[in-house]
């Protein structure tokens, strides 16, 4: 159950990207990442009163809280880099580097103890990420590299791949018997954190209503992967969790050729069977 509750946070965090991703192109993105992070928090208040909680102790609402720090400065440099149209660079970094580190704090602090199959789709799922990400916007991506933007994104997805691995663990810590209240705490974390730099791009925000209830609902949607993840972390190891709920790059290539009737490049297919092999893998572990 813990491995399936990881692979649908995977899909809502997919989806969450590839329309992120796309509206981080038609407005700014500290606009879609404010904005996501408030409709996280009002999808994240009826979860947490809807599922029953034991007790909820000041450290779980600190590690939510910590979580949410993460995520909100993971979405903030991930929506810049896609804002850059680099793609291709940002979600393979971020999503790749996030994992390692996630996974090497579990396996290092926490004790998670993988087994062999495990261990096989831990190293599978790294490449496979790398190759379903980058296969696409190549030969965009060599145009942006000789304006110097591929270095930009590179920064960009390093500094969000902290910040995943920061949310992934946080949230992890927070005690079962506090039900969703961590995510709660981590949402109203992350728009106070982000609230004294949305106030330079104020302007930015006189935008359609549709536009502005698009990046709402997508913050929802993050908010509802983080939920997902947080059951699975209670069934099933932080480090099978972290690289389960981590194959989301897979999802805006799968979407990218349906929606946007886009090419699959050898690479991407190759990693796509990568990430399948690594999610069966995982899931035997």
């Amino acid at each position: 159950m813990g491995a399936l509750l990881a692979l649908a946070s995977a899909v809502c965090y997919g989806v969450v990207d590839f329309a992120g991703g796309l509206l981080s192109r038609r407005i700014h993105f500290a606009v879609v990442t404010f904005l996501g992070q408030v409709g996280g928090l009002f999808l994240a208040l009826p979860l947490a009163l809807l599922v029953p909680a034991e007790r909820v102790g000041t450290a779980d609402l600190l590690w939510g809280a910590l979580s949410g720090v993460g995520s909100g400065g993971a979405m903030h440099f991930l929506n810049r880099g896609l804002s850059r149209g680099a793609m291709s660079v940002v979600v393979p970094v971020s999503a790749v580097t996030g994992v390692a580190l996630s996974v090497l704090c579990g396996v290092c602090f926490l004790g998670d103890r993988p087994t062999v199959p495990a261990w096989s789709g831990i190293v599978l799922a790294v490449p496979a990420l790398w190759l379903v990400s980058g296969g696409t916007g190549r030969r965009a991506g060599a145009a942006r590299n000789a304006a110097g933007g591929a270095g930009r994104a590179s920064t960009d997805g390093l500094i969000a791949s902290a910040g995943v691995a920061v949310q992934y663990i946080g949230l992890a810590q927070a005690d079962p018997a506090s039900g969703l209240w961590a995510v709660f705490a981590g949402r109203v974390a992350a728009v106070l954190v982000l609230l004294p730099g949305t106030w330079r791009h104020a302007a930015r925000f006189r935008q359609q209503p549709r536009l502005l209830g698009e990046a709402v609902l997508i913050g929802a949607g993050a908010a509802l992967g983080l939920s997902l993840y947080l059951w699975a972390t209670r069934q099933q190891m932080l480090a099978v969790a972290v690289v389960l709920a981590s194959l989301y790059p897979a999802i805006p290539t799968i979407l990218g050729l349906a929606v946007l009737h886009e090419r699959l490049t050898r690479a991407q297919a190759t990693g796509l069977l990568g990430a399948t092999a690594a999610t069966l893998l995982l899931t035997l572990g």
